[in-house]
């Protein structure tokens, strides 16, 4: 199968989980392209399927996945896609914080108009140290209201990757079946 994933991030953790599905599909034997939303990608018509991925700040996913998917809006609702958001409060032990981002996702994907076939959330990281001062208080503290990590010395990944992982095989399955 020939699959497209095209990703917005703005500290680089949704790109390392795009490159980490890439890996899993190319050892399960598809042909996969990866392309930063912000960086042109091609259009998905050329593509069996589309994995599109972005991060939740403040409330909103990067302004590049937003344009791809209201260019493309047409194609990527003929294929097999599957969305995925990427977003600090899947790590929450507070389940008002996975509601809040699944509605998120749910408003963005009615606003775009995008249908895909699956939709998943991946917590990320907490990237203390690339964040200015101000930033790194900040997180720091709803780290802290969350029971999540305070050293901020270091990064701190939340990522699920087995679920990543379980996530695309499903998603490759479903498109074999279809």
């Amino acid at each position: 199968m020939k699959i497209l994933i095209v990703y917005g991030t703005s500290e680089g953790q949704t790109r390392k989980i795009a490159r980490f599905m890439e890996k899993i599909l190319t050892d399960a034997g598809h042909l996969v392209t990866v392309a930063d939303s912000s960086d042109n990608p091609p259009s998905p018509a050329g593509f069996d399927a589309v994995l599109i991925g972005g991060s939740i700040h403040i409330g909103k996913y990067q302004s590049a996945v937003t344009h791809y998917i209201r260019t493309h809006l047409q194609d990527l609702n003929k294929l097999h896609g599957a969305f995925f958001s990427v977003c600090m409060a899947v790590a929450s032990k507070m389940q008002e914080e996975h509601q809040e981002a699944e509605k998120i996702t749910h408003d963005y994907l009615v606003k775009t108009g995008w249908k895909p076939t699956m939709v998943t959330q991946i917590a990320g990281a907490l990237k203390y140290t690339e964040y200015d001062y101000f930033k790194r208080l900040i997180m720091k503290m709803i780290s802290k209201k969350e029971g999540g990590s305070t050293d901020t010395s270091r990064d701190h990944e939340y990522t699920d990757w087995n679920a990543v992982e379980k996530f695309v095989l499903d998603f490759v399955r479903v498109k074999v079946k279809v």
